[in-house]
């Protein structure tokens, strides 16, 4: 059973079941493995927990 995990900051649920299916299409079709098999798992975090270039993501975006 393939793991994917994705760390990111929080999406709508569209985008969600859209990264969801693609993750697994994309890997099933490159690994040769059936989509069945795979687990994804989204771990979202606030933007005040995400530090990209020394700043929090939420004043960068701003």
């Amino acid at each position: 059973m393939p793991v994917i995990k994705v760390e990111c900051s929080a999406m709508d649920i569209d985008t969600k079941e859209k990264l969801i299916k693609s993750l697994t299409q994309t890997a099933s079709s490159i690994m040769g493995i059936p989509e069945a098999a795979y687990v994804v798992l989204l771990n979202e975090m606030s933007k005040d927990n995400i530090g990209v270039g020394g700043e929090m993501l939420s004043k960068k975006q701003h």
